[in-house]
């Protein structure tokens, strides 16, 4: 007479058939690693894990995953540094992983900052007088009128040009920080 299996048996013979490679189990935990550094990085941007628990959750993992995860953190971290977002989680988080001082390059970033903004505030002033200007000459006027900037052709053309001019500085900073003492 027949023998009866357990539906884990019949499962178990079907999936033979369907054997993961070495390679695509390589691909599936570099796919892994990849989420578990862009959660924790989302995490910590978002203010939802701060890097005292991202350290215990790497010294959680094998090393080689906890290296890896490190490396990735510190590129995110990294390539996220920008003129217009916070900097100041980010100089934390690259400071604590890569364990050395980066007062340097904070300094440059906050100076480059600094004169970001004070061009910034230049442009957006002119355009503001010209759309004032534009609004006066089509019959608008008074001190209840206050222009937007969205879709004004000399604000959005400077501004690029602005971003542009410093985004050569920036990139010079991060390039800073990813050189590795």
């Amino acid at each position: 007479m027949g023998e009866i299996k357990s539906t884990l048996e019949l499962a178990m013979e079907r999936t033979k058939k369907f054997a993961i490679s070495d390679k695509e189990r390589e691909e599936m935990r570099q796919k892994e690693v990849l989420q578990k550094a862009a959660s924790l990085f989302h995490r910590y941007r978002n203010g939802l894990l701060s890097l005292h628990e991202i350290l215990k959750q790497i010294d959680k993992m094998e090393k080689g995953t906890a290296t890896t995860v490190k490396e990735l953190l510190l590129s995110q971290w990294i390539d996220a540094l920008s003129l217009d977002d916070e900097e100041e989680k980010i100089f934390e988080g690259v400071e604590l992983l890569e364990q050395r001082n980066i007062d340097e390059a904070k300094q440059e970033f906050r100076s480059l900052l600094s004169r970001y903004q004070r061009e910034k505030e230049k442009i957006k002033e002119k355009a503001r007088l010209q759309l004032i200007e534009d609004l006066r000459k089509d019959g608008i006027g008074g001190s209840a009128v206050e222009p937007t900037f969205e879709g004004n052709e000399l604000w959005e053309k400077e501004n690029e040009r602005l971003s542009h001019s410093f985004k050569m500085a920036l990139e010079k900073i991060k390039e800073q920080l990813r050189v590795h003492k």
